[in-house]
């Protein structure tokens, strides 16, 4: 195993792939204030350096349902057409600049329509955000599309049937989301029976703040391909197991779990047993503005405080790339030319250390 230590340039450099994170807890600081004078929403603070302790979460916030709120502040924002294709172009924009390759981006069109818009122009001008980011930048996106636990299950169907909608047209996947507590995943049922016969793929969240019997419904009552965070499922050993064999993803979320009190320590975290048991991994932002993170940020994370080599950050990264919500044939073409960036990457680093 390396011993050589990354930088955080380092890590920036490598491509990489972002399967969990959350538009509406991903936007810009400076875009939250422009949109509120020209959409005339009211603010709960008009500054930068005012607005930035109210939507950014810090190491004091007590559980989930606190680091929710935050929310309030970017969906008041994101209710135009013109402000989702805005804001969905600075996410792709920023996750291009470290050097991001895929993204699936998160959301659920239902919160989005406070002043009139229809599901379909909100999916739209996501898409359209994103289309432009791709052209521009190179970077491949797709979209999640949410239910929210507290939204009734009809509402969920509603959505499932707007996932199918967009099948091919860039939707890749449905989700659930929410506080886990008094609404378990089996309520949900008849909307991922939806998507599933459909052929299109879902992720729930589970096992964030409830424990692993949430896994347990993902997998088992809503079929779940991946499954979002996962943290919990280190509290059934014969759960953990049937995920490891059955190579179910673990979208994970570092800093998001500190913050929201799934875990109190990162030393807690059980990403490092789960990585040595030989599960697929990944590491992804959740919310990169509400939890004040960047992708290369969570990796150094890893890095640093939890002592993962150069090899095994190579590792998780590539098991990003595998679980993307991707045709096989383009998956196994995007997977083979990471690897080999990776592997050219550690090859110009041996040979930059040689010249020194």
């Amino acid at each position: 195993m390396s011993k050589h230590k990354l930088s955080l340039k380092d890590i920036q450099r490598l491509p990489k792939s972002d399967i969990h994170v959350h538009l509406d807890g991903s936007l810009r600081i400076e875009t939250i204030l422009e949109l509120a004078e020209k959409d005339k929403v009211r603010l709960p603070a008009h500054t930068p350096e005012k607005l930035r302790p109210i939507v950014q979460v810090g190491s004091d916030c007590k559980n989930l349902v606190e680091y929710l709120k935050a929310f309030d502040v970017t969906l008041a924002v994101m209710q135009t057409y013109e402000s989702l294709v805005r804001v969905a172009f600075e996410l792709a924009e920023d996750s291009a600049n470290e050097n991001i390759r895929y993204m699936e981006v998160r959301y659920s069109p239902i919160l989005h329509l406070r002043k009139g818009m229809h599901l379909t122009g909100v999916v739209s001008a996501v898409l359209e955000g994103l289309e432009l980011a791709e052209r521009k930048y190179g970077i491949k996106t797709g979209v999640i599309i949410c239910g929210i636990r507290h939204i009734s299950p009809e509402e969920a169907n509603r959505l499932a049937a707007l996932t199918v909608a967009y099948k091919n047209h860039g939707v890749v996947g449905f989700d659930l989301a929410g506080a886990e507590e008094s609404f378990p995943d089996k309520k949900y049922k008849d909307a991922f029976e939806r998507v599933s016969s459909n052929n299109i793929n879902c992720t729930l969240h589970a096992g964030e703040t409830y424990g692993p019997k949430s896994v347990h419904q993902a997998i088992h009552i809503c079929g779940a391909h991946r499954i979002g965070h996962g943290v919990r499922l280190i509290e059934d050993g014969e759960l953990v197991n049937y995920v490891n064999d059955h190579r179910i993803p673990l979208e994970m979320c570092i800093s998001s779990n500190l913050q929201s009190k799934v875990v109190k320590r990162i030393e807690d975290h059980p990403i490092r047993l789960f990585y040595d048991l030989g599960m697929r991994v990944t590491v992804n932002t959740d919310n990169r503005l509400i939890t004040n993170t960047t992708l290369s940020d969570e990796y150094w994370r890893l890095h640093q405080e939890l002592d993962f080599s150069i090899e095994e950050i190579k590792e998780i990264i590539i098991n990003g790339f595998k679980s993307a919500f991707i045709p096989y044939a383009q998956k196994c073409h995007l997977v083979s030319g990471i690897v080999a960036e990776l592997k050219s990457l550690e090859h110009g680093s041996a040979e930059t250390k040689k010249e020194h």
